[in-house]
Order: structure tokens, then sequence, then C-alpha cells
């Protein structure tokens, strides 16, 4: 009884450090602010200048995840894909435009594999609708991300709001995202570099409490001849559900692995 006490502590911790990880790279160090710099992102961002956008976003993620119940988990990896190239800048979201922008959701860690694009885009559209040219879709993003949680139960954090989104991509950043392949060390040295310790990278790359993954990134590698792109539950007990039941560890890598 006392091993297994520990062990749901420890999941709990992790499941916290998660949550952390998320707001910190939403947050100051991570956003692109307006002109008058980082002290101008706050909570209350928008709410003189769009107060529903909070409920606006809330609702049409909970519409969505109806017809599909991956959708909390790709939204939390979308910001996560987006927040660890260049900051939270929605670049992620620019699509080709040759030669001037090369987008990053074409690099190996995101083609046929980051999602939720189409529903960020109809919360645009709901926002646009409700005070046109307000929101931010780097805010999108972050709210997203909370909210996602939040609605598959897990806790909740106060969002700082007030990016700009960025013109421009790196692609040569977004090929640079933490590989299911990669060894330890390489993974501590891609945390570092966003001045994040050895808890977050196992909190962000061990530590998925739901969502999905292809088969060919886990340790049984497809044995029961699935095509590679079978998708696993990555919690067994409750895949849809932000808690502490039975976290798989049968996947080499959680972040960047389909959610």
């Amino acid at each position: 009884m006392a091993s297994s006490s520990c062990f749901s502590s420890a999941r709990l911790l992790l499941l916290a450090a998660c949550c952390g990880v998320l707001l910190a790279m939403a947050g100051h160090a991570y956003g692109h602010p307006p002109s008058n710099g980082p002290a101008a992102l706050s909570s209350t961002f928008y709410d003189a200048s769009c107060p529903g956008a909070y409920n606006i976003v809330r609702r049409v993620i909970q519409d969505a995840r109806v017809s599909d119940p991956r959708l909390p988990a790709s939204l939390i990896r979308l910001h996560f894909h987006d927040c660890f190239v260049q900051g939270c800048d929605a670049s992620l979201l620019l699509d080709d435009d040759l030669p001037a922008i090369q987008s990053e959701k074409n690099v190996l860690g995101n083609k046929n594999s980051a999602r939720g694009f189409p529903v960020v885009d109809s919360i645009k559209g709901a926002l646009e609708k409700a005070c046109p040219g307000v929101v931010s879709c780097a805010d999108i993003l972050a709210l997203a991300a909370e909210i996602s949680v939040d609605l598959a139960g897990g806790p909740r954090w106060s969002v700082l709001l007030g990016r700009r989104d960025g013109t421009t991509t790196n692609v040569e950043g977004a090929k640079n995202l933490p590989s299911p392949f990669d060894p330890l060390n390489m993974l501590q040295e891609k945390f570092r570099n966003f001045n994040l310790d050895d808890t977050d990278l196992v909190a962000l790359q061990g530590a998925h409490t739901f969502g999905r993954v292809q088969c060919q990134f886990t340790r049984e590698n497809c044995t029961a001849r699935q095509p590679q792109g079978t998708l696993e539950n990555l919690d067994q007990v409750t895949p849809n559900v932000f808690d502490n039941n039975s976290i798989s560890i049968t996947a080499i890598s959680s972040m960047d692995a389909p959610s």
C-alpha cells in the first residue's frame, strides 16, 4: 500500500508540474507581449475589449470535443509545439506563403501529427464575430491549452494574455523540437535552452495523462501487426481525462508523438 500511495503522489506532482510548465511557457518569458513590454501580459487583458473571450473559446472546444475526445490533448500539444520554437507567437499556425513564409507545420515533428488547426480556426472565427481584430491567435492557443486541461478534468490556472502574433516562422527551430529518438542528454539540453529543468522535462516528455500515440512510437512498436499510424491510448484506464489514474509508460516520448 505504501508503494502504491507513493506512486500516486508522485504522479500528482508530475501532473502539477506539467500544468506549471504550461503556465510558465504561456507567461512572460515565452510570450510576445505588446510593445510596452512583458508587464502588459495580464489575465485580465481582454476584460474590457473582449469580455466574453474565455467563454467563447471554451464553448467552441466543448462542442468540438463531443465528436473528437482527443482534441484537448491535441490543443495542449499545439501550444507546446508553438512555444518551444520561438516563443508563444502562433507561428505554428502560419501556412506556406513562399518564398516569404515556410510553414512550421511541415517539419517532421508536426507534419501528419500536429492537429486541432480547424478548431483553432473556428475559435478565431467566433472571436472575430464577437470582437473583431482584438484577440491574437497566440492568446487563443494559450487559452485553448488551459481550457483543454480544465474540460478534461484537470486543474485551472490564470492564463496571462496580451501577446502579439508572430509574422515569421522558424523552420530550423521547429526541426529541433524534442524527438522520441533523442537521447536523454540531448533532451536535457533542449529543455535547458528554455530555462526548463529535469522536472519540467519529465512532466512534458514522460507524463502524458491523456491522448493517443501512434503505435510506431511505443515500446510494443505495433507488435499486433497494426499499421504504423494505429493509435494507442497513452492512459489505458482514462484516456480522455486529465488525472493521475494509470498513466501509461509505454510511449518512447510523449510530446512528440500524436495526441
